[in-house]
C-alpha cells in the first residue's frame, strides 16, 4: 500500500521553529553512563574499517586505556547544565547529545537545522564539526565568547550533503576560567501543521517484575516535557505479583496521576500484552502514537521526546524505534538495529554495525561505522513508537505469545508502506539477550514456531529459502547435544505450525502451560543451581592418552568428534554413564560436538545461576530422528499451501476485533 509523501515546506509556506533535540545530562552522576552524555578531548584509535571483512574488524586491537580522563560527574551542573573546566576541552560529539543528521535528512521534512547555545566563561569556544559517512570529521563553524556573562549563539547548518550518513556536534573550550553550558539545542524551521507535537500513550506489558516496572513508571511521570506529550499508561498487567503492590507503586501513582491504567489479565505473553495496549490506545482515539516499551529496561526520558518528534515530521507514517544497552555494563550498546535475512528468515545485525560496542572505550568521533546511515527491517519492542495509523491499517501485532511479534511487524508494516527507523540518541538500558537461554528452554517453542508462521507470511521464497533445511540441521545438532527437551519442543512447534492459523488467538493463554508440563518429562530440563546437586565426575576408563575431553578443539578437533558422535549415537551408554556424569562444562564451551562426546555431562546454564545433567537417551534419539525428517520432509512439500493458508488469515488474526474477543474471553480488571 502507497503512502502519501510529505514534502518538506517551501520558502514560502509559513513555519515555525521547533526543538527537534536538547542537550541532555544525567543528574545522577553516574560515571557509567556519563560516556554517553559528554566526551573528553582525548585520544582515540582511529581505524578506518569500511570495507573491511567481519574477520578483518575481529583483528583491530583495543582502544587504548583512558581512565586518566574521565568525563568528570560533578561537572554536571543540572539536566542541561555543564561546567567545563579553565582551559578543558570537552566534546558533545556523543551518543545521546550529538544531532544524528543523515537519519533527519533520509527520512523526514527538515532541511536545515540551527545549533542555539547559551554559554557563560570569557574567552570559552565552540567548535562545531560535521562528520562524514565514512566518519572523516570536518570543522564546519566557531564562536568565541568576549563577553563575561551569558551568551547566546546560533549555527544554521544544511542537511543536504547527509544522504548516505553523518553527524552534527559540537565541542567547547574553556578559556582562562571555567565556562558554563546553560543549555543547547537542536531547532528547525517546520510547517505550522507540523509545530505541535503528536501525543503518545505508552504501553507496558508486565509479568513479576514488580519493582523495575514501578520505577520505570515513575521515571517516566516524573519528566514534565514526557508528561505534557503522554495521553495515558497502560500496564497490561499479566503476573502473581502484582506492579500495585510494590512499595514503589505509590511514586509511580503520584508522578502519573489519572494517565496510569493497569488492566489486569491472564498470561498472553509480549504479543498479548501489546496488543491490548495497542486495542485500547485504538479504541481511546486519542493518540497519535502508541509506545511499546519492556518493563524491565531503565529509559532515558529524553529519547521518548526524540522518537515523537522525529515521528512527527517524518515524510510518510513511520515506526521509530530506539537502540538498547546493557543494563549491566551500561555504557556498553548491544543493540544497533535489526534486519531480517530473507532467505534465512532470521533476524541479524546489518552488515555494516558492530555488535555490543562500548563507548567508554571507544567515543562517537573516533567509531567510523556509526557515521554510516543504519537502515533496519524492524525494531524490538523493548522501545518502539507505532503511529496509530499504521495500527488501524495493517492491524495489532500477531498472537504469538512471545517471539517474533515485534520483528513480523516491522516487515509488515514495510510491506504496507510504512518504514521503520531505529534512532540514534533515543534507547533504553535492558538485560542483553546474550545473558538469556531462550534458544534451549520453554522459549525455544516459541522461537521455532514464531519463526516459520513469520516466513510464511513474508518468505519471498517458494518454500522458505533455507528455512526447513537450516531447522533439520539444527534439530539434528540438538539430538547430538542431548538436549532431548528443545529437540521435542521444536518439533511440536513445527507439528502447530502445520495444523494452520486457527488455534494462534484459543492457545495463546494456554500453550505456555502445556509445553512447560512437557518438558517436566526430560532430564536436560531439569535444572539445579546447587553444585553439589549431581554425583562427582568419575568414567570406567580415564581419556584416550590422558586428554581432557572439555578442553576447546580446533576445527579438526570439532570434526572428528561430529563423526565419531554420529556413530556413537547407536551404541550402547559407558559403564556408570547412568550413575555419575563424565564431564562438566561450562556454558561457553557446551557446543553441540563437544557434549557429544559424552553419554553423560553436566552442563551450565549461560546466565550461571544453575546447571543441568544430559544423559544420552538411544532410544530417544532414534525416535526423535525419525520424526524429525518426517516433519521437515512434510514441511518442504506443504509450505507453499501453508503460505497461501496463513497469509489469507492474517488479517483476522491481527485485526482488533479478534483480538477484542480473545481479551474479552478472558476477563479484565482495570485500576
Amino acid at each position: 500500500m502507497s503512502q502519501t509523501v510529505k514534502e518538506a515546506p517551501s520558502a514560502e509556506a509559513a513555519t515555525v521553529t521547533r526543538v527537534l533535540q536538547r542537550v541532555v545530562l544525567p543528574v545522577s552522576h553516574d560515571t557509567d553512563v556519563l560516556p554517553l552524555y559528554v566526551d573528553p578531548d582525548r585520544p582515540q584509535l582511529d581505524v578506518n574499517t569500511i570495507g573491511m571483512t567481519a574477520k578483518q574488524r575481529g583483528r583491530i586491537p583495543p582502544a587504548p586505556p583512558n581512565a586518566e580522563v574521565e568525563p568528570d560527574p560533578h561537572a554536571v551542573l543540572g539536566r542541561h547544565r555543564y561546567r567545563i573546566r579553565a582551559s578543558e576541552r570537552i566534546s558533545f560529539g556523543t551518543y545521546f547529545n550529538a544531532f544524528a543528521a543523515s537519519y533527519w535528512r533520509r527520512w523526514t521534512i527538515v532541511t536545515a537545522v540551527t545549533l542555539r547555545l547559551r554559554l557563560t566563561g570569557q574567552g570559552a569556544s565552540v567548535i562545531v564539526y560535521r562528520s562524514m559517512p565514512d566518519g572523516r570529521a570536518q570543522r564546519v563553524d566557531d564562536a568565541t565568547a568576549t563577553g563575561e556573562g551569558t551568551e547566546d549563539f546560533a549555527f544554521d547548518l544544511s542537511l543536504a550533503s547527509f544522504a548516505d550518513g553523518g553527524w552534527y556536534w559540537f565541542d567547547i573550550i574553556a578559556g582562562p576560567g571555567d565556562a558554563v553550558l546553560e543549555e543547547a539545542s537542536w531547532a528547525a524551521e517546520v510547517p505550522e501543521d507540523r509545530s505541535e507535537p503528536g501525543s503518545v500513550t505508552i504501553g507496558i506489558t508486565t509479568m513479576n517484575r514488580p519493582e523495575f516496572c514501578a520505577a520505570l513508571l515513575a521515571q517516566v511521570g516524573s519528566d514534565p516535557e514526557v508528561h505534557a506529550i503522554l495521553d495515558e499508561v497502560i500496564v497490561a498487567e499479566q503476573g502473581t505479583k502484582k506492579v500495585a503492590d510494590d512499595p514503589g507503586f505509590g511514586a509511580a501513582r503520584e508522578a502519573l496521576g489519572d494517565k496510569l491504567r493497569i488492566i489486569e489479565q491472564g498470561n498472553m505473553g509480549g504479543s498479548g500484552g501489546y496488543a491490548r495496549s495497542q486495542l485500547e490506545t485504538l479504541e481511546a482515539g486519542r493518540s497519535t502514537y502508541m509506545m511499546c516499551m519492556d518493563d524491565d529496561v531503565v529509559c532515558e526520558p529524553e529519547s521518548i521526546l526524540r522518537a515523537v518528534t522525529f515521528g512527527d515530521l517524518c515524510r510518510r507514517p513511520t515506526i521509530v524505534g530506539g537502540h538498547m544497552f546493557s543494563l549491566f555494563a551500561k555504557s556498553r550498546l548491544h543493540s544497533f538495529g535489526e534486519i531480517i535475512d530473507r532467505y534465512r528468515f532470521w533476524w541479524t545485525s546489518p552488515p555494516t554495525v558492530f555488535t555490543d560496542w562500548d563507548f567508554s572505550e571507544r567515543n562517537l568521533r573516533s567509531s567510523r561505522w556509526l557515521h554510516r546511515r543504519i537502515d533496519v527491517d524492524f525494531n524490538g519492542w523493548f522501545m518502539c513508537l507505532i503511529p496509530t495509523e499504521v495500527l488501524r491499517t495493517i492491524g495489532l501485532s500477531l498472537p504469538l505469545f512471545i517471539k517474533w511479534d515485534d520483528s513480523e511487524y516491522g516487515v509488515r508494516a514495510a510491506d504496507a508502506g510504512f518504514p521503520t527507523v531505529t534512532l540514534p540518541g533515543s534507547a533504553v538500558w535492558h538485560v542483553p539477550w546474550t545473558d538469556k537461554n531462550d534458544a534451549l528452554d520453554w522459549q525455544s517453542y516459541f522461537h521455532q514456531r514464531n519463526r516459520f508462521i513469520s516466513a510464511l507470511l513474508h518468505s519471498p521464497y517458494e518454500h522458505g529459502g533455507r528455512m526447513v533445511r537450516e531447522s533439520f540441521n539444527h534439530q539434528v545438532k540438538h539430538l547430538f547435544a542431548l538436549q532431548y527437551s528443545t529437540a521435542e519442543l521444536r518439533h511440536r512447534a513445527l507439528e502447530d505450525v502445520l495444523a494452520g492459523p486457527g488455534a494462534l488467538h484459543g492457545e495463546l493463554g494456554t500453550k505456555l502451560a502445556e509445553i512447560r508440563e512437557l518438558r517436566k518429562h526430560y532430564t536436560d530440563a531439569r535444572t539445579e543451581p546447587d553444585p553439589d546437586a549431581f554425583p562427582p565426575v568419575r568414567r570406567e576408563k580415564p581419556p584416550k592418552k590422558g586428554q581432557d575431553p572439555t578442553l576447546p578443539k580446533g576445527r579438526v578437533g570439532q570434526l572428528v568428534s561430529a563423526a565419531t558422535s554420529a556413530v556413537r549415537q547407536t551404541l550402547p551408554k559407558r559403564p556408570l554413564a547412568d550413575q555419575f556424569p563424565e564431564a562438566r562444562l561450562a556454558a561457553l564451551d557446551a557446543k553441540w560436538w563437544m557434549i557429544s562426546q559424552f553419554d553423560s555431562v553436566v552442563v551450565s546454564m549461560p546466565d550461571g545461576t544453575s546447571a543441568a545433567w544430559h544423559h544420552r537417551d538411544r532410544e530417544e534419539f532414534r525416535d526423535l530422528l525419525r520424526r524429525t525428517a518426517d516433519i521437515h520432509q512434510r514441511l518442504y512439500r506443504e509450505w507453499p499451501r501453508l503460505a497461501a493458508e496463513y497469509r489469507q488469515a492474517l488479517g483476522d488474526l491481527t485485526s482488533p476485533e479478534q483480538w477484542r474477543k480473545t481479551f474479552d474471553a478472558s476477563g479484565k480488571v482495570e485500576t
